[in-house]
């Protein structure tokens, strides 16, 4: 039986580190995935072949952390992530390793990592590896540190946070210990990126069980210590399942009574997401007093109507709620979805009245595309030409 998981081009780095005299298997969330009945995503491998040697045997690499152990085969097109097996030091920045160790040991290697889910292995026919008792846990839908999970959380106090995000992605409980530990070095998660706990967030909102980890991150403390965390979680958590990332981060906005301004700062939000919160504030704002608008429909793209009208039905803002299907056949049956939709241009504007272009056109093409929106004008270059003609007689 091979790993069916792993692609043909994995299989052979594999043979060939075997042909060299070294061991290696297939190790981390692959091999959880697949043990899950997940497809697998990035493929990774463990050896006791050390950088140099894994260079040696392959002709095109590239050195992606040969100092922690790391070297990218390139096979057959495919890049492949091969790591020497090793240990590690300290972590005085409660991140990354001061050294690693190198060794031939795939116990010792195993046992660095973070929970027994994946500290899984997996040879090339299949065979799996488990020396914590990964398979038993994720059976019993447990995630448990491997070793003494206070060790794992003081190397790199990510792990904690991981923890509760696997709760959500995979719908299991932390185990009792790994939880206490949590709960005891919850402070140290200031010490992690807002980068790294924001990508964390995003997996964490997509996940089958988000309320799970809401509650966790409230009972261990952890909320005490994130840039900024709504003290409700019941609230936070009645708007799942979340179909976006960025739903959850709108309905953490809400729910938290925070402005679009302090999420995206507190987590470092790209541009585009600090956009669409505020619009989720603008679009809610409006909503939470009256049914959204022709206007409203015109200026508000589907996501951020769609995420409004969830999260006016889940606060109670709104007597009358619509379905998203209602939402998006109301946005579709507008005239236009844009100015660009809009049948002519300030080109036509200035042909039509031999004038020179400037700020006039753009605020005419406004009250054209309004006429259009709102159905005193078809969007058809004749009509749209008599009805500026006359608009624009009459105005001067």
């Amino acid at each position: 039986m091979t790993a069916l998981f792993a692609t043909e081009s994995s299989r052979e780095v594999i043979r060939l580190l075997e042909q060299a005299g070294y061991e290696a298997v297939f190790v981390g969330g692959a091999v959880r995935d697949y043990v899950l009945g997940k497809p697998a995503m990035d493929i990774d491998i463990a050896t006791s072949a050390k950088p140099e040697q894994v260079k040696a045997i392959f002709p095109m690499t590239v050195d992606v952390g040969a100092a922690h152990g790391t070297v990218l085969v390139l096979m057959d097109g495919e890049p492949i992530e091969v790591t020497t097996y090793r240990t590690e030091g300290t972590y005085s920045d409660h991140r990354r390793p001061d050294a690693v160790q190198f060794v031939t040991s795939l116990r010792e290697d195993l046992l660095r990592r973070d929970f027994t889910m994946n500290a899984l292995a997996m040879t090339k026919d299949g065979e799996l590896i488990d020396l914590f008792g990964g398979q038993q846990d994720m059976a019993r839908q447990l995630i448990r540190a491997v070793g003494h999970a206070a060790d794992r959380f003081s190397e790199d106090a990510l792990r904690m946070f991981r923890a509760v995000r696997f709760a959500a992605v995979l719908n299991f409980d932390i185990e009792e210990d790994t939880f206490k530990a949590i709960r005891s070095h919850a402070p140290q998660i200031q010490h992690i990126s807002v980068e790294r706990l924001k990508a964390e967030m995003d997996k964490l909102f997509k996940g089958s069980n988000p309320v799970k980890a809401f509650h966790f991150i409230q009972q261990t403390a952890l909320a005490s210590h994130l840039p900024l965390f709504p003290e409700n979680v019941d609230k936070l958590g009645q708007m799942v399942p979340y179909e976006t990332a960025i739903e959850g981060w709108s309905c953490l906005m809400v729910a938290g009574d925070f402005t679009p301004g302090a999420v995206a700062k507190a987590y470092k939000l790209s541009n585009a997401e600090k956009s669409f919160l505020l619009s989720v504030q603008q679009a809610y704002t409006r909503r939470s007093t009256e049914l959204f608008t022709l206007d409203d429909l015109y200026k508000f793209e589907l996501a951020v109507l769609q995420v409004v009208e969830k999260l006016v039905h889940v606060m109670g803002d709104a007597r009358q709620v619509l379905s998203n299907l209602d939402i998006t056949s109301m946005k579709q049956a507008l005239p236009i979805q844009s100015i660009a939709d809009v049948a002519v241009t300030g080109k036509d504007l200035m042909m039509w009245t031999g004038l020179r272009g400037g700020r006039w056109t753009g605020e005419w093409m406004s009250k054209i595309t309004r006429a259009v929106l709102h159905g005193r004008c078809d969007n058809h270059p004749n009509n749209i030409k008599e009805w500026f003609l006359d608009e624009f007689k009459r105005e001067k």
